[in-house]
């Protein structure tokens, strides 16, 4: 949607949020994203209202729905013409009124239960990944060494693949505009849904998503990080592949690894399909996923004993600009052909 409405646009918004239940659900939506179950204990209203509710908001642009499982959840819509519009109506509205406060303390009590289910789920894995952190290097060096490669941006749209905690988008939050984080485990998305919300994050947002099929369009993305994720699958190649077709051109993809080792009870015990990848492979896959390989650097795990250590590979491609002389439909048909 353009950064400007036409009249028909702008008067169906407001319609659409000219009703007090739907201009608390937008209140609600401007804290964080939510579903059904939650804005009707929020709210105190029957399901079947709150979903006509939400689908007049939809329907006229003002938020966004999207599918987690079984649950489905909301947001405010990005557009910039309509989040304009809703921005204005919300600042209007006074901070102290009694029924938005209200509504307030209810959110925050919904979502203080969230966060505690998901601090149980991390607690409960915690023995586990701090078994693995603990044969690499620190991350607070893994991390300085992915700033470092990343550059500083200012990125527009981020996507960050497997975001398990969030904390990729939390480290790089001041360089973009937008991010967004897809996993494939509920308990993992609602942990990180809870962190980024407490951070106050609000550009972040986090989906369950299939990262052989991710739910953006061709050529969307400025950067894509995938941190420590390529070695539980089966066939990477098409992972990056799936990555590379929505990079813009000029757009970076940045994968932090182990490079390879032989410490094979990670298979068994942690699910670890590939014993880590040497540069020249992860340069071949870039290669054929359409991608041009930018810098690599190896962190190496430090002290005496490290022959049971693992090495942090992070390794930075981007995908090239425009080729000169070539149009921009050949330029689409180019990028698509690469996935």
């Amino acid at each position: 949607m353009p950064t400007v409405l036409n009249t028909d646009a702008l008067l169906a918004g407001l319609r659409a949020a000219g009703e007090s239940t739907r201009l608390r659900v937008l209140v609600l939506l401007s804290m964080g994203e939510l579903n059904v179950k939650d804005l009707t204990r929020i709210l105190g209203q029957s399901q079947p209202r709150i979903s006509r509710h939400l689908k007049l908001l939809a329907d006229a642009g003002l938020i966004e729905r999207f599918r987690e499982g079984s649950w489905v959840y909301f947001r405010l819509s990005d557009e910039a013409g309509i989040a304009r519009v809703v921005r204005a109506l919300l600042t209007a509205l006074d901070p102290e009124d009694p029924v938005l406060a209200r509504d307030r303390v209810q959110a925050d009590a919904v979502k203080r239960e969230r966060a505690e289910h998901a601090q149980a789920y991390f607690r409960t894995h915690a023995a586990e990944w701090d078994e693995i952190r603990s044969l690499h290097v620190a991350e607070d060096d893994v991390e300085s060494a992915m700033t470092d490669c990343l550059g500083a941006g200012p990125f527009e749209f981020l996507v960050d693949i497997g975001t398990g905690t969030g904390r990729i988008l939390e480290l790089f939050a001041e360089r973009f505009v937008r991010g967004c984080g897809l996993d494939v485990n509920h308990d993992m998305l609602a942990f990180a849904r809870a962190k980024l919300e407490k951070a106050g994050l609000k550009h972040c947002q986090v989906r369950h998503g299939n990262l052989f099929h991710l739910p953006f369009d061709i050529a969307t993305a400025d950067a894509v990080v995938v941190h420590q994720v390529l070695h539980f699958l089966d066939d990477p190649l098409s992972a990056l592949k799936e990555m590379a077709r929505i990079l813009k051109p000029g757009g970076l993809l940045l994968v932090v690894d182990f490079a390879p080792h032989n410490l094979e009870f990670l298979r068994e015990a942690h699910a670890h399909q590939r014993l880590g990848f040497d540069d020249a492979q992860i340069a071949r896959w870039m290669t054929r996923a359409g991608l041009e390989m930018v810098t690599n650097r190896d962190l190496k795990p430090r002290g005496k004993s490290r022959k049971d250590k693992l090495t942090v590979s992070v390794w930075l491609a981007k995908r090239p600009e425009r080729p000169r002389g070539l149009s921009r439909k050949s330029n689409k048909a180019r990028l698509e052909a690469t996935v």
